[in-house]
């Protein structure tokens, strides 16, 4: 089983990285690739997190619906 940070499919990896910086953005953080992670809250972090996650399972469920 492949560690909870690895990424599948490797040809994805800029798509979250872009995904990741957008949504980070979207919640005030204009900045977030050059912030040092270990000094954000981890709240802040989790929220980062979070929002992908959501928004992932809601690009999931429109693929799904539209087969």
């Amino acid at each position: 089983m492949p560690s909870r940070n690895q990424i599948i499919v490797p040809e994805a990896r800029e798509a979250l990285n872009q995904m990741k910086l957008e949504i980070a953005r979207e919640l005030g953080m204009p900045n977030y690739d050059e912030i040092d992670k270990g000094e954000l809250p981890s709240r802040q972090n989790g929220y980062v997190g979070g929002f992908m996650t959501k928004r992932l399972v809601e690009m999931a469920q429109k693929q799904m619906s539209e087969k």
